[in-house]
């Protein structure tokens, strides 16, 4: 296939914006019944998922020999809102492969035809990646974490149950969205926007800006930020080798004489 074959392909596949709009639609219902769907099932384990988030907080309490814990201090209704978040955590969880399915099937236009096959497979690796980093985010920086936090006041500690189960969801949220990033390095790279002379050349520049971002998302401490940070930098190395193995970007001409 030559070059402009190859544009042609995709200038095939293009859609008028009406008609982007409609396929959002489309796509933002099978999001919303797979996850009306997967939450009618995790209320169910509703209150063993809000356990199993609780576990490392009361590890951390026990390891410190602080007294204290959970509680419910914002009013009588806040029982009901952790509940029915804990459930949507647990319905996303479940949702995710679908929600990264009709995710990548909305940018697959993107892609050329012989290459729109590779929808599932980055589904199934966004889906991936997403659960390691939450599961990166309970095994390793929640134990640390809270450790570290529990011992800056000498004070016996109750906390809001739903402010503790919204710091835990903000925080593997973000480290789930986080660890995309080879992904989207292998989905810009088989776009032809990006080789790993790009990578490698903001290299500086990335790690700047990991570190701040990794500020932005964590609480106000050089371990929990650091635990973000460096295993992102080891990401994007990773995305320096998925770029060269699969970018199709034209390689700047030699100005050799």
């Amino acid at each position: 296939m030559t070059a402009d074959d190859a544009v042609d392909a995709v200038d095939e596949y293009r859609m008028p914006l009406l008609e982007h709009l409609k396929e959002l639609r489309d796509r933002l219902v099978k999001v919303t019944v797979a996850l009306g769907l997967a939450m009618a099932v995790s209320l169910f384990f509703a209150t063993d998922i809000m356990e199993f988030l609780a576990a490392p907080v009361d590890d951390a309490l026990i390891a410190q020999g602080i007294d204290g814990g959970l509680a419910m201090v914002k009013g009588p209704f806040e029982g009901i809102y952790t509940w029915l978040r804990a459930g949507l955590m647990g319905a996303f969880v479940l949702a995710s492969p679908v929600v990264a399915w009709q995710i990548w099937g909305f940018v697959a236009p993107g892609l050329y035809k012989t290459e729109r096959r590779l929808v599932l497979p980055l589904a199934l690796s966004s889906t991936v990646m997403f659960l390691l980093g939450g599961a990166f985010t309970y095994v390793v920086v929640f134990p640390v974490a809270f450790q570290f936090l529990f011992t800056v006041l000498d004070v016996d500690i109750s906390m809001s149950v739903e402010g503790y189960l919204s710091a835990v969801i903000k925080l593997m949220f973000g480290f789930g969205m986080s660890f995309q990033l080879p992904v989207g390095v292998f989905f810009m790279a088989k776009m032809g926007l990006i080789d790993h002379r790009d990578m490698m050349g903001g290299f500086r520049y990335a790690v700047v800006a990991i570190f701040v971002i990794a500020a932005l998302m964590t609480p106000p401490d050089l371990y929990t930020q650091a635990l973000l940070a460096i295993p992102l930098v080891g990401l994007y190395g990773v995305g320096i080798v998925v770029a060269w193995m699969f970018t199709t970007k034209t390689p700047p001409a030699s100005t050799d004489s």
